[in-house]
């Protein structure tokens, strides 16, 4: 029987030699071309036996076979990896995107190069170009705004921006806000603070007409006085953190206005929220409620548990990466403008009915 390694005598034993293509095929006792396309995963596999497949994908993780990606990449003009650009990588909103955009490409065989641009609009610029000097067939954009049209697909998440050769992937803010605003309103809340998002975020304009217009629809009028925008240092630009929560709200609350509700851009400043309504002697949610954005991991363990707005992040995620390889498999230059996925209310123990005037 071949050994899945071949350790020369004349060499020291950390001087191993790959099993090759021919040396799998010959132990199959099959033909190297039809080794090849099974674990290539060639379109021409499709005409091959299950069982045969079976045989050679079993071999080669017995003999510990590795397909030469130069070898496969020349013989099919593939590169066979994408590019993917994100302002920052963090607990929460990024983190849980990027592990769907992660589980789909590994499932396909895809290798990936991941930039963070911490929100400098150079390298939004040049990242991209970047790149694609680098071989990427296609980019996805986390959170990051298109600002020029690449010679690849593109693939937006939260993007917003209508840019020839993008498809934008993200939920349909109007539906998530109004839920949100609807939740309070039912359980009697008519002065509600606001946190507004960064201004490096795609999603703040959006989110914030979409509070807008669900406030009018639900006669709920947004006081200036109780809205609070999130900043972030510009000049060191990074995640969102909770202390933003924790800061904002001491500033509600320094103004003397009343409010008994307080709806956040995101999870992480309803966080700090939170926390901030709880050392100043308010109770979540005899008191105050609070209702977040995003339901990331740590949403659901908080004391109290938050209520907040689901996005699918994964989801959001696997649907970028799935669509890029589409585009890149299609060529036909055919592509969806916009896909929105669905939010989702998720009702838990900070928001409860409104104290009585």
């Amino acid at each position: 029987m071949t050994r899945a390694r071949v350790t020369h005598p004349s060499k020291s034993a950390s001087a191993v030699k790959p099993v090759s293509l021919r040396t799998l095929a010959e132990y199959l006792k099959l033909s190297p071309a039809t080794v090849s396309v099974v674990v290539n995963d060639s379109p021409a596999a499709k005409a091959i036996p299950k069982h045969t497949k079976d045989r050679v994908l079993q071999a080669a993780r017995k003999l510990e076979y590795r397909p030469n990606f130069f070898a496969r990449s020349l013989s099919l003009k593939r590169g066979f990896m994408v590019g993917v650009l994100v302002p920052e990588i963090s607990e929460g909103y990024a983190a849980s995107i990027m592990g769907g955009i992660e589980d789909h490409l590994l499932r396909e065989g895809y290798f990936y190069f991941v930039a963070s641009h911490r929100g400098q609009a150079d390298l939004i610029q040049e990242y991209p170009r970047m790149l694609i000097d680098r071989a990427v067939e296609g980019v996805i954009l986390l959170n990051t705004p298109a600002v020029q049209v690449l010679p690849v697909p593109v693939v937006a998440i939260s993007g917003h921006q209508r840019v020839r050769g993008v498809t934008n992937i993200g939920v349909d803010n109007k539906k998530a806000t109004f839920a949100a605003l609807e939740h309070l309103v039912q359980l009697g809340h008519k002065r509600i603070a606001f946190f507004k998002g960064h201004h490096g975020s795609s999603d703040t304009e959006f989110r914030w007409k979409g509070v807008l217009q669900a406030a009018l629809k639900l006669g709920i009028e947004v006081r200036p006085e109780l809205t609070v925008q999130l900043e972030r240092d510009p000049a060191v630009p990074g995640p969102s953190v909770p202390e933003e929560g924790y800061v904002n709200v001491r500033k509600l609350l320094a103004t003397g206005r009343s409010f008994t509700a307080l709806f956040a851009f995101n999870d992480i400043s309803a966080i700090g929220a939170v926390r901030a309504f709880r050392d100043a002697g308010l109770r979540v949610p005899e008191d105050v409620s609070v209702v977040g954005f995003d339901d990331i991991q740590a949403a659901a363990y908080l004391t109290p548990r938050l209520t907040t707005v689901r996005q699918p992040l994964r989801q959001m995620g696997e649907t970028a990466a799935r669509q890029l390889l589409e585009r890149i498999s299609n060529g036909n230059g055919r592509y969806p403008q916009v896909i929105s996925l669905a939010p989702e209310l998720v009702v838990r123990e900070s928001t409860g009915p409104a104290p009585a005037d």
